[in-house]
């Protein structure tokens, strides 16, 4: 039995999308990504398709960091010229190198890049545009889009290309949302589940993750993505990681070399209810941080056949709240070994990737299993941005917790069941991690 290459099933994919995108279809078209897909890479060879057969088009960020990103791929001094602008708001500072770039125009008055052949902003900048009309929107990260942002510019294209994960974190609001719940306008339904409950669109995937390793693709895809399973883009042995120094035999080294190892550790702590910043747990990241970078932890992968030493900068320590993420912070920067290794939140960490993260469970030394906690968005996250390793820190006694606090989300009228929930997701993730399990004292 052969099998296809997944470069190969990757490159059908996407040329079957931009075969789609450009074949008078005037039905929207939604692409389904998996983490690490190349969404990205997605989007910016939707921009020059849709260039080169003489369309102009828009591109929708969700924030000014995506924005400069994309817009840096699309000036790629090796691939075919391209008038690019930029739209951007009065208070933002375009960085340095972003207003180097050739052949583009960054202005605040949509005027200044009308002729551009492609024009990217923000969806907050976008909806201040009334005055143009474009055949073409390619909306980028659009599971993140609120609804209410893709109403406000609905009115500027005919037509749709919508990329996204839908594994990843629903919009949120800071204020309470019951009274739309189950609503058409709910404006905290994300931009893709509005557009198809009202419109037929077309549904492609990408079927390959070229972020994780074999040893995270499976049962990422199980635990988050049962309806669109995808493959890791490279076999067993093209991913490696090991040890330049010996350690010193303690719970900690343990824990980093299982990860080494199998690409999965679960860090133990003794049962405990505890505050929000639990310092045991702080700690205990820093501390499995620190251990990888002293004892010079070096990776070998397909863009580094040779090796190469990991850096505080390949290094992310993921939470559920702030208060967590900026407590360890501080850790980290008091830290000699550590300074540059980042600890933020999954929402900040939404699109980022890293050689090993290292997680600090959301459900761990919690007394219930509220659903923000619960939230398989929130996991999805927090498990699937490392390329080589996650390192779990949890005290013992989740899964007791979540036998107590089984799923009881409210049925809404006019809301489709979420699946999987997120009490399923968490169990998933913990009957994997069972087999990684580090007890530390």
């Amino acid at each position: 039995m052969t099998t296809t290459p997944p470069a190969d099933l990757a490159n059908a994919a996407v040329a079957d999308i931009l075969t789609a995108l450009t074949g008078g279809t005037t039905q929207p078209l939604v692409v389904d990504s998996p983490p690490g897909a190349g969404k990205s890479t997605l989007v910016v060879r939707a921009a020059r398709t849709l260039a080169a057969a003489g369309e102009r088009c828009i591109i929708v960020a969700q924030t000014n960091h995506q924005v400069d990103d994309l817009l840096i791929r699309l000036a790629d001094p090796t691939a075919s010229r391209l008038r690019l602008g930029r739209l951007t708001g009065g208070t933002y500072e375009v960085p340095e190198h972003v207003l180097a770039l050739p052949n583009t125009i960054i202005s605040t008055d949509i005027k200044d890049v009308l002729t551009c052949d492609v024009i990217i902003a923000t969806a907050m900048k976008w909806a201040y545009v009334d005055s143009a009309y474009w055949q073409w929107a390619i909306i980028d990260e659009a599971y993140q889009m609120r609804s209410d942002a893709l109403l406000l510019i609905a009115k500027l294209f005919d037509r749709a290309l919508l990329v996204g994960d839908p594994g990843q974190l629903d919009p949120f609001s800071i204020i309470s949302t019951p009274r739309w719940i189950g609503l058409p306008h709910d404006p905290l339904n994300n931009a893709v589940t509005v557009l198809t409950n009202y419109n037929d669109a077309v549904v492609r995937t990408l079927p390959v993750s070229w972020r994780l390793p074999p040893s995270a693709a499976d049962i990422v895809s199980r635990a988050f993505y049962p309806f669109t399973p995808f493959q890791p883009g490279t076999a067993p042995a093209t991913r490696t990681l090991t040890f330049t120094t010996q350690g010193l035999h303690d719970r900690c080294d343990a824990t980093v070399e299982e990860a080494a190892r199998t690409g999965w550790a679960l860090h133990e702590l003794p049962p405990r209810h505890t505050a929000r910043i639990d310092a045991e747990a702080a700690h205990a990241t820093v501390a499995l941080a620190a251990r990888l970078l002293t004892r010079g932890a070096e990776a070998v992968c397909e863009n580094h056949p040779d090796g190469r030493r990991l850096q505080p900068a390949d290094i992310a320590i993921g939470t559920a709240h702030r208060e967590q993420a900026r407590h360890i912070q501080h850790l980290l920067n008091h830290n000699p070994h550590t300074r540059g290794v980042r600890a933020d939140t999954a929402n900040r960490l939404q699109g980022r990737e890293f050689a090993v993260t290292i997680v600090l469970h959301p459900l761990s030394g919690r007394r219930d299993a509220s659903a923000f906690h619960l939230e398989a968005g929130r996991l999805c996250v927090l498990a699937s941005r490392h390329r080589h390793a996650c390192i779990m820190v949890a005290r013992a006694g989740i899964t007791d917790l979540l036998d107590r606090h089984p799923s009881n989300d409210p049925v809404h009228l006019g809301v489709p069941a979420k699946f999987p929930d997120g009490w399923e997701a968490h169990q998933h993730i913990l009957d994997h991690l069972a087999y990684h399990r580090v007890p530390a004292p």
